[in-house]
């Protein structure tokens, strides 16, 4: 029952981690915007008037690049926010922990690695390699990634 405890505890700090991952580049990526917005308005017209409109077309690239990435952030937070916290299915979805005989993955979003009480988990997407391999898998199956044969061992 401890180990069965510990398990809902990580997979929370992981769903925890992932939308901590989310929040830390939403505010960066906002943050750069304002800055880009700032220095647009305070871009003063100068003597060289092609060299303004240059650097006011850099800012304004530079601006929709970084309102893609919050496009794309965005998308993530709602497929985030769809992740089941609690639960424990018997196949691989969205927002199982698995604990195969070398590695512990969440499937949620692509957030890197967390540690979480001594233990590495990667949080990964169902659309990265590893996760499409996954997905629909049950425990004692056996799939194979980078040459290496993994076993499922539990499924949380």
């Amino acid at each position: 029952m401890k180990e069965i405890d510990s398990l809902k505890n990580l997979k929370k700090d992981a769903y925890n981690f992932c939308v901590l991952f989310v929040n830390e580049r939403l505010a960066r990526i906002q943050g750069q915007i304002k800055e880009l917005e700032t220095a647009l308005t305070s871009e003063t017209k100068s003597s060289a008037g092609d060299k303004h409109e240059t650097g006011r077309a850099m800012i304004q690239l530079e601006r929709e690049k970084l309102g893609q990435q919050l496009a794309e952030l965005e998308k993530t937070q709602q497929l985030l926010s769809k992740v089941p916290k609690e639960g424990s299915p018997e196949t691989v979805g969205l927002g199982s922990l698995v604990i195969t005989d070398s590695f512990i993955y969440f499937i949620a979003i692509s957030a890197g690695e967390f540690n979480g009480t001594g233990k590495s988990v990667y949080c990964i997407s169902a659309a990265t390699p590893i996760g499409k391999l996954v997905f629909g898998k049950k425990v004692g199956d056996v799939f194979s990634f980078s040459g290496k044969e993994l076993t499922i061992i539990d499924v949380h």
